[in-house]
Protein backbone atom coordinates (compact mmCIF):
# COMPACT_ATOMS: atom_id res chain seq x y z
CA UNK A 1 0.00 0.00 0.00
CA UNK A 2 2.85 2.47 0.82
CA UNK A 3 4.90 1.42 -2.17
CA UNK A 4 1.40 2.53 -3.83
CA UNK A 5 1.50 5.68 -2.65
CA UNK A 6 5.12 6.68 -3.15
CA UNK A 7 4.53 5.72 -6.60
CA UNK A 8 1.78 7.91 -7.68
CA UNK A 9 3.21 10.83 -6.10
CA UNK A 10 6.56 10.00 -8.25
CA UNK A 11 4.55 10.26 -11.45
CA UNK A 12 5.36 12.65 -13.94
CA UNK A 13 2.29 15.05 -13.55
CA UNK A 14 2.78 15.12 -10.02
CA UNK A 15 6.11 16.45 -10.13
CA UNK A 16 5.02 19.65 -13.21
CA UNK A 17 2.40 20.59 -10.87
CA UNK A 18 5.06 21.01 -8.53
CA UNK A 19 7.36 23.03 -10.82
CA UNK A 20 8.46 26.45 -10.05
CA UNK A 21 7.63 27.86 -13.47
CA UNK A 22 4.11 26.00 -13.71
CA UNK A 23 2.23 29.48 -13.76
CA UNK A 24 4.18 30.67 -16.67
CA UNK A 25 1.82 31.35 -20.02
CA UNK A 26 3.46 30.86 -23.14
CA UNK A 27 4.24 34.25 -25.02
CA UNK A 28 3.00 35.01 -28.57
CA UNK A 29 4.76 33.74 -31.24
CA UNK A 30 6.90 36.69 -33.18
CA UNK A 31 4.87 37.19 -36.45
CA UNK A 32 7.95 37.31 -38.55
CA UNK A 33 10.10 34.27 -37.20
CA UNK A 34 6.47 32.42 -37.87
CA UNK A 35 6.54 33.74 -41.56
CA UNK A 36 9.65 32.14 -41.64
CA UNK A 37 8.75 28.96 -40.25
CA UNK A 38 5.90 28.83 -42.32
CA UNK A 39 8.06 29.38 -45.47
CA UNK A 40 10.58 26.77 -44.25
CA UNK A 41 7.83 24.29 -43.81
CA UNK A 42 6.55 24.83 -47.53
CA UNK A 43 8.04 22.13 -50.44
CA UNK A 44 6.87 24.42 -53.29
CA UNK A 45 9.53 25.48 -55.26
CA UNK A 46 8.13 28.49 -56.21
CA UNK A 47 8.19 29.97 -52.49
CA UNK A 48 9.07 33.16 -51.46
CA UNK A 49 9.76 34.70 -48.00
CA UNK A 50 9.34 38.55 -47.95
CA UNK A 51 9.42 38.22 -44.53
CA UNK A 52 13.06 38.30 -43.56
CA UNK A 53 14.51 41.88 -42.45
CA UNK A 54 17.86 40.70 -44.29
CA UNK A 55 19.40 41.47 -47.74
CA UNK A 56 19.55 38.79 -49.98
CA UNK A 57 21.29 38.45 -53.44
CA UNK A 58 19.90 38.58 -56.86
CA UNK A 59 20.00 34.31 -56.31
CA UNK A 60 17.98 35.04 -53.25
CA UNK A 61 21.28 34.26 -51.13
CA UNK A 62 22.56 36.03 -47.84
CA UNK A 63 25.20 37.97 -49.39
CA UNK A 64 29.02 38.40 -47.48
CA UNK A 65 29.85 42.05 -48.95
CA UNK A 66 33.96 41.92 -50.11
CA UNK A 67 34.80 44.67 -48.25
CA UNK A 68 34.04 43.09 -45.58
CA UNK A 69 35.81 39.72 -46.60
CA UNK A 70 39.02 41.89 -47.08
CA UNK A 71 38.96 43.55 -43.60
CA UNK A 72 38.14 40.05 -41.97
CA UNK A 73 41.51 39.20 -44.08
CA UNK A 74 43.12 42.28 -42.27
CA UNK A 75 42.19 41.48 -38.95
CA UNK A 76 43.22 38.12 -39.11
CA UNK A 77 46.34 38.55 -40.37
CA UNK A 78 47.40 40.89 -37.55
CA UNK A 79 46.80 38.25 -35.33
CA UNK A 80 44.80 39.86 -32.53
CA UNK A 81 44.11 38.90 -28.97
CA UNK A 82 40.98 37.96 -27.79
CA UNK A 83 41.01 40.09 -24.76
CA UNK A 84 37.48 41.79 -23.22
CA UNK A 85 37.17 44.81 -24.88
CA UNK A 86 36.42 47.88 -22.18
CA UNK A 87 32.96 48.26 -21.33
CA UNK A 88 32.23 51.23 -23.94
CA UNK A 89 33.86 48.82 -26.88
CA UNK A 90 36.66 49.59 -29.18
CA UNK A 91 37.72 53.13 -28.93
CA UNK A 92 38.35 53.56 -32.87
CA UNK A 93 35.33 52.16 -33.60
CA UNK A 94 32.97 54.37 -31.93
CA UNK A 95 34.65 57.19 -32.84
CA UNK A 96 34.78 56.24 -36.59
CA UNK A 97 31.47 55.24 -36.47
CA UNK A 98 30.31 58.76 -34.48
CA UNK A 99 32.13 60.16 -37.84
CA UNK A 100 29.78 57.97 -40.51
CA UNK A 101 26.99 59.35 -38.50
CA UNK A 102 27.32 63.02 -37.47
CA UNK A 103 29.62 64.01 -40.68
CA UNK A 104 33.50 64.90 -40.46
CA UNK A 105 32.28 68.24 -39.59
CA UNK A 106 29.96 68.23 -36.88
CA UNK A 107 31.07 71.13 -34.50
CA UNK A 108 29.77 68.77 -31.56
CA UNK A 109 32.36 66.52 -32.84
CA UNK A 110 35.16 68.58 -33.16
CA UNK A 111 34.88 69.96 -29.95
CA UNK A 112 34.66 66.13 -28.16
CA UNK A 113 31.36 66.68 -26.87
CA UNK A 114 29.44 63.21 -28.51
CA UNK A 115 29.69 60.84 -26.01
CA UNK A 116 29.64 56.90 -27.80
CA UNK A 117 29.56 53.51 -26.66
CA UNK A 118 29.62 50.41 -28.76
CA UNK A 119 26.45 48.21 -28.35
CA UNK A 120 25.22 44.91 -29.68
CA UNK A 121 24.06 45.87 -32.45
CA UNK A 122 20.66 48.71 -33.18
CA UNK A 123 19.06 46.93 -30.85
CA UNK A 124 21.57 46.96 -27.62
CA UNK A 125 21.68 50.75 -28.95
CA UNK A 126 18.27 51.27 -28.38
CA UNK A 127 18.28 49.44 -25.10
CA UNK A 128 20.99 51.18 -23.51
CA UNK A 129 19.84 54.68 -24.78
CA UNK A 130 16.34 54.01 -22.98
CA UNK A 131 18.00 52.66 -19.30
CA UNK A 132 20.05 55.89 -19.66
CA UNK A 133 17.50 57.91 -20.54
CA UNK A 134 14.90 56.33 -18.06
CA UNK A 135 17.50 57.00 -15.11
CA UNK A 136 18.88 60.10 -16.45
CA UNK A 137 16.63 62.09 -18.45
CA UNK A 138 15.23 65.03 -16.24
CA UNK A 139 12.05 65.76 -17.55
CA UNK A 140 8.88 63.71 -18.56
CA UNK A 141 9.41 59.83 -18.68
CA UNK A 142 7.08 59.85 -22.39
CA UNK A 143 8.86 58.58 -25.43
CA UNK A 144 6.58 58.88 -28.69
CA UNK A 145 6.91 56.34 -31.69
CA UNK A 146 5.70 56.26 -35.24
CA UNK A 147 2.75 54.41 -35.82
CA UNK A 148 3.43 52.19 -36.89
CA UNK A 149 7.16 51.65 -35.77
CA UNK A 150 9.66 48.60 -35.57
CA UNK A 151 7.38 45.94 -33.46
CA UNK A 152 10.82 45.45 -30.73
CA UNK A 153 10.86 49.60 -30.22
CA UNK A 154 7.73 49.28 -27.72
CA UNK A 155 9.27 46.21 -25.95
CA UNK A 156 12.47 47.94 -25.60
CA UNK A 157 10.99 51.65 -24.40
CA UNK A 158 9.05 50.06 -21.81
CA UNK A 159 11.21 47.68 -20.43
CA UNK A 160 13.23 50.82 -19.77
CA UNK A 161 10.63 52.35 -17.81
CA UNK A 162 9.39 54.71 -20.30
CA UNK A 163 5.67 55.56 -21.11
CA UNK A 164 5.47 55.00 -24.66
CA UNK A 165 2.46 56.76 -26.76
CA UNK A 166 2.10 57.02 -30.73
CA UNK A 167 2.60 59.83 -33.02
CA UNK A 168 0.52 59.49 -36.52
CA UNK A 169 2.98 58.58 -39.60
CA UNK A 170 1.16 56.10 -41.73
CA UNK A 171 -1.99 57.10 -44.10
CA UNK A 172 -3.51 54.42 -45.21
CA UNK A 173 -5.61 55.90 -47.50
CA UNK A 174 -2.70 57.19 -49.53
CA UNK A 175 0.08 54.50 -48.52
CA UNK A 176 2.19 57.24 -47.75
CA UNK A 177 3.00 60.11 -44.51
CA UNK A 178 0.87 61.61 -42.94
CA UNK A 179 2.96 64.60 -42.11
CA UNK A 180 -0.54 66.90 -41.08
CA UNK A 181 -1.38 64.21 -38.85
CA UNK A 182 2.58 64.10 -37.71
CA UNK A 183 3.07 67.29 -36.93
CA UNK A 184 -0.40 68.33 -34.92
CA UNK A 185 0.37 65.02 -32.53
CA UNK A 186 3.95 65.88 -32.15
CA UNK A 187 2.54 69.40 -31.19
CA UNK A 188 0.25 68.04 -28.83
CA UNK A 189 2.36 66.47 -27.32
CA UNK A 190 3.26 67.80 -23.63
CA UNK A 191 6.52 69.59 -23.43
CA UNK A 192 9.89 67.98 -23.10
CA UNK A 193 8.51 64.52 -24.20
CA UNK A 194 11.02 62.28 -26.17
CA UNK A 195 10.42 61.22 -29.84
CA UNK A 196 12.04 58.11 -31.73
CA UNK A 197 12.43 59.40 -35.43
CA UNK A 198 13.59 56.89 -37.63
CA UNK A 199 16.75 58.89 -39.55
CA UNK A 200 16.15 57.10 -42.72
CA UNK A 201 14.46 54.10 -44.14
CA UNK A 202 11.24 54.07 -42.03
CA UNK A 203 10.34 50.21 -41.02
CA UNK A 204 8.18 49.15 -41.60
CA UNK A 205 6.29 51.66 -43.63
CA UNK A 206 9.65 52.55 -46.23
CA UNK A 207 7.98 56.39 -46.40
CA UNK A 208 10.20 58.99 -45.14
CA UNK A 209 9.95 62.56 -45.11
CA UNK A 210 11.65 65.26 -47.52
CA UNK A 211 14.78 67.39 -46.32
CA UNK A 212 12.25 69.84 -46.74
CA UNK A 213 9.78 67.87 -44.34
CA UNK A 214 12.59 66.78 -41.76
CA UNK A 215 13.60 70.62 -41.62
CA UNK A 216 10.15 71.66 -40.37
CA UNK A 217 10.08 68.66 -37.88
CA UNK A 218 13.09 69.86 -36.82
CA UNK A 219 11.72 73.38 -36.12
CA UNK A 220 8.48 71.79 -34.24
CA UNK A 221 10.78 69.36 -32.41
CA UNK A 222 12.79 73.00 -31.38
CA UNK A 223 9.38 74.76 -30.72
CA UNK A 224 7.71 72.24 -28.23
CA UNK A 225 11.12 70.97 -26.31
CA UNK A 226 11.21 67.68 -27.34
CA UNK A 227 14.09 65.40 -26.82
CA UNK A 228 15.22 64.01 -30.36
CA UNK A 229 16.24 60.15 -30.54
CA UNK A 230 17.01 58.77 -33.66
CA UNK A 231 17.28 54.98 -34.67
CA UNK A 232 19.37 54.69 -37.94
CA UNK A 233 19.47 51.31 -38.91
CA UNK A 234 20.08 51.65 -42.72
CA UNK A 235 22.75 54.38 -42.87
CA UNK A 236 23.30 54.01 -46.93
CA UNK A 237 21.47 51.13 -47.37
CA UNK A 238 18.25 53.35 -47.98
CA UNK A 239 19.19 55.86 -50.80
CA UNK A 240 22.72 54.55 -51.27
CA UNK A 241 24.29 57.37 -50.12
CA UNK A 242 25.80 57.67 -46.73
CA UNK A 243 25.44 61.43 -46.48
CA UNK A 244 22.18 61.15 -47.75
CA UNK A 245 20.50 58.92 -45.19
CA UNK A 246 22.08 61.12 -42.79
CA UNK A 247 20.42 64.20 -43.70
CA UNK A 248 17.88 64.39 -40.80
CA UNK A 249 20.46 63.30 -37.76
CA UNK A 250 23.26 66.19 -39.24
CA UNK A 251 20.24 68.59 -40.05
CA UNK A 252 19.08 68.19 -35.86
CA UNK A 253 22.51 68.80 -34.73
CA UNK A 254 23.03 71.64 -37.29
CA UNK A 255 20.28 73.34 -35.23
CA UNK A 256 21.50 72.85 -32.03
CA UNK A 257 19.29 69.54 -31.18
CA UNK A 258 21.35 67.21 -28.66
CA UNK A 259 20.19 64.25 -30.37
CA UNK A 260 20.41 60.78 -29.35
CA UNK A 261 21.46 58.30 -31.62
CA UNK A 262 21.28 54.16 -31.81
CA UNK A 263 23.32 52.99 -35.16
CA UNK A 264 23.51 49.48 -36.57
CA UNK A 265 25.55 48.10 -39.10
CA UNK A 266 23.94 45.28 -39.38
CA UNK A 267 22.00 45.65 -42.71
CA UNK A 268 24.62 48.52 -44.46
CA UNK A 269 27.88 45.87 -43.78
CA UNK A 270 25.77 42.84 -43.91
CA UNK A 271 27.60 42.26 -39.90
CA UNK A 272 23.85 41.09 -38.90
CA UNK A 273 25.10 37.92 -36.71
CA UNK A 274 28.55 39.90 -35.37
CA UNK A 275 26.01 42.43 -33.66
CA UNK A 276 28.03 45.56 -34.24
CA UNK A 277 25.94 49.11 -33.30
CA UNK A 278 26.83 52.13 -31.45
CA UNK A 279 24.39 54.64 -28.99
CA UNK A 280 25.45 58.16 -29.00
CA UNK A 281 24.53 61.06 -27.22
CA UNK A 282 25.67 64.77 -27.88
CA UNK A 283 26.37 67.18 -24.96
CA UNK A 284 27.48 70.52 -23.87
CA UNK A 285 30.97 70.13 -23.95
CA UNK A 286 33.55 67.52 -23.35
CA UNK A 287 33.03 68.08 -19.16
CA UNK A 288 29.93 67.14 -19.65
CA UNK A 289 30.52 63.96 -22.02
CA UNK A 290 32.86 62.76 -19.70
CA UNK A 291 30.37 62.85 -17.06
CA UNK A 292 27.64 60.65 -19.46
CA UNK A 293 30.43 58.48 -20.56
CA UNK A 294 31.30 57.62 -16.64
CA UNK A 295 27.26 57.24 -16.07
CA UNK A 296 26.91 54.95 -19.62
CA UNK A 297 28.97 52.65 -18.30
CA UNK A 298 27.21 52.11 -14.92
CA UNK A 299 23.99 51.18 -17.27
CA UNK A 300 25.88 48.75 -19.33
CA UNK A 301 28.49 46.97 -16.85
CA UNK A 302 24.94 44.86 -15.58
CA UNK A 303 23.70 44.19 -18.66
CA UNK A 304 26.78 42.41 -20.38
CA UNK A 305 29.71 43.84 -18.87
CA UNK A 306 31.57 44.51 -22.80
CA UNK A 307 30.66 44.10 -26.20
CA UNK A 308 31.66 41.91 -28.26
CA UNK A 309 35.54 42.25 -30.12
CA UNK A 310 35.18 40.79 -33.39
CA UNK A 311 32.28 42.32 -35.50
CA UNK A 312 33.78 46.15 -34.09
CA UNK A 313 37.28 45.17 -35.33
CA UNK A 314 36.07 44.18 -39.16
CA UNK A 315 33.59 47.57 -39.33
CA UNK A 316 36.24 49.53 -38.62
CA UNK A 317 38.79 47.95 -40.53
CA UNK A 318 36.78 49.16 -43.17
CA UNK A 319 35.76 52.41 -41.64
CA UNK A 320 39.74 53.35 -41.15
CA UNK A 321 40.76 52.39 -44.16
CA UNK A 322 40.31 54.63 -47.44
CA UNK A 323 40.35 52.01 -49.93
CA UNK A 324 38.11 49.74 -47.87
CA UNK A 325 36.22 52.35 -47.50
CA UNK A 326 35.31 53.38 -50.69
CA UNK A 327 35.02 49.68 -51.89
CA UNK A 328 32.21 49.47 -49.05
CA UNK A 329 30.71 52.38 -50.37
CA UNK A 330 30.21 51.12 -53.68
CA UNK A 331 28.85 47.82 -52.32
CA UNK A 332 26.53 49.77 -50.14
CA UNK A 333 25.25 51.82 -53.09
CA UNK A 334 24.85 48.48 -55.44
CA UNK A 335 22.57 47.08 -52.57
CA UNK A 336 20.29 49.89 -52.73
CA UNK A 337 20.17 50.18 -56.40
CA UNK A 338 19.39 46.81 -56.23
CA UNK A 339 16.10 47.18 -54.15
CA UNK A 340 15.29 50.19 -56.10
CA UNK A 341 15.78 48.72 -59.82
CA UNK A 342 13.11 45.60 -57.94
CA UNK A 343 10.56 48.60 -57.08
CA UNK A 344 10.60 50.06 -60.19
CA UNK A 345 9.86 46.72 -62.21
CA UNK A 346 7.41 45.45 -59.69
CA UNK A 347 5.15 49.27 -60.23
CA UNK A 348 5.98 48.54 -63.65
CA UNK A 349 4.41 44.79 -63.79
CA UNK A 350 1.70 45.65 -61.19
CA UNK A 351 0.97 49.08 -63.16
CA UNK A 352 1.50 48.46 -66.77
CA UNK A 353 1.42 44.49 -68.23
CA UNK A 354 -0.76 43.42 -65.67
CA UNK A 355 -3.40 46.93 -64.79
CA UNK A 356 -3.68 45.62 -61.09
CA UNK A 357 -6.40 47.67 -59.98
CA UNK A 358 -5.66 50.31 -57.15
CA UNK A 359 -2.82 52.68 -57.12
CA UNK A 360 0.73 51.25 -57.00
CA UNK A 361 2.96 54.79 -56.73
CA UNK A 362 3.89 54.12 -53.21
CA UNK A 363 6.18 51.29 -54.55
CA UNK A 364 8.20 53.40 -55.75
CA UNK A 365 8.14 56.29 -53.71
CA UNK A 366 8.68 54.12 -50.58
CA UNK A 367 12.79 53.30 -49.78
CA UNK A 368 14.98 51.40 -48.00
CA UNK A 369 14.76 47.29 -47.32
CA UNK A 370 10.78 47.43 -46.56
CA UNK A 371 7.51 48.35 -48.26
CA UNK A 372 4.56 48.56 -47.23
CA UNK A 373 2.02 46.89 -50.15
CA UNK A 374 -1.23 48.33 -48.66
CA UNK A 375 -2.70 44.11 -49.01
CA UNK A 376 -4.57 43.71 -46.37
CA UNK A 377 -4.57 40.31 -43.73
CA UNK A 378 -7.05 38.17 -45.92
CA UNK A 379 -5.22 39.04 -49.25
CA UNK A 380 -2.06 38.18 -47.29
CA UNK A 381 -3.10 34.74 -46.22
CA UNK A 382 -4.09 33.97 -49.17
CA UNK A 383 -1.02 34.40 -50.88
CA UNK A 384 0.69 32.36 -48.38
CA UNK A 385 -1.67 29.65 -49.01
CA UNK A 386 -3.02 29.65 -52.72
CA UNK A 387 0.83 31.58 -54.18
CA UNK A 388 3.02 30.23 -51.58
CA UNK A 389 4.12 34.28 -50.96
CA UNK A 390 5.18 34.94 -47.72
CA UNK A 391 5.14 38.08 -45.41
CA UNK A 392 3.78 39.72 -42.56
CA UNK A 393 0.07 40.48 -42.46
CA UNK A 394 0.11 43.59 -42.42
CA UNK A 395 1.36 43.46 -45.92
CA UNK A 396 4.66 44.99 -45.23
CA UNK A 397 7.23 43.20 -47.91
CA UNK A 398 11.15 42.93 -47.41
CA UNK A 399 12.26 44.38 -51.23
CA UNK A 400 15.47 42.35 -50.71
CA UNK A 401 13.25 38.80 -50.88
CA UNK A 402 12.54 39.90 -54.83
CA UNK A 403 14.82 38.87 -57.87
CA UNK A 404 14.90 38.56 -61.39
CA UNK A 405 13.97 35.23 -61.10
CA UNK A 406 10.79 35.34 -58.53
CA UNK A 407 9.42 38.72 -59.09
CA UNK A 408 6.65 37.60 -61.99
CA UNK A 409 5.41 34.84 -60.08
CA UNK A 410 5.03 37.74 -56.79
CA UNK A 411 3.49 40.38 -58.93
CA UNK A 412 1.22 38.01 -60.64
CA UNK A 413 -0.15 36.61 -57.26
CA UNK A 414 -0.58 39.84 -55.71
CA UNK A 415 -2.28 40.66 -58.88
CA UNK A 416 -4.81 37.86 -58.72
CA UNK A 417 -5.16 37.84 -54.49
CA UNK A 418 -6.50 41.72 -55.32
CA UNK A 419 -8.86 40.77 -58.03
CA UNK A 420 -9.99 37.69 -55.67
CA UNK A 421 -9.14 34.75 -57.81
CA UNK A 422 -6.48 33.44 -55.93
Amino acid sequence: MLTAVIARRSTPTALRALSTWSAVPAGPPDPILGVTEAFKADKDPRKINLGVGAYRDENGKPYVLTSVQKAEELVAASKPDKEYLPITGLAEFTKNAAKLAYGAESAPLKQGAIAVTQSISGTGALRIGGAFIGRHYPKAKVIYLPTPSWGNHTPIFRDSGLEVRGYRYFDKSTVGLDFEGMKADLKAAPEHSIVLLHACAHNPTGIDPTHAQWKEISDLVKEKNLFPFFDMAYQGFATGSISNDAFAVRHFVAEGHQVALAQSFAKNMGLYGERVGAFSLVTADPEEKARVDSQLKIVIRPMYSNPPLHGARIANAILSDAALYAEWETEVKSMADRIISMRETLYNTLTHDLKTPGEWGHIKSQIGMFSFTGLTAPQTKALAEKAHVYMTADGRISMAGLNSKNIEHFATSVDAAVRGNL
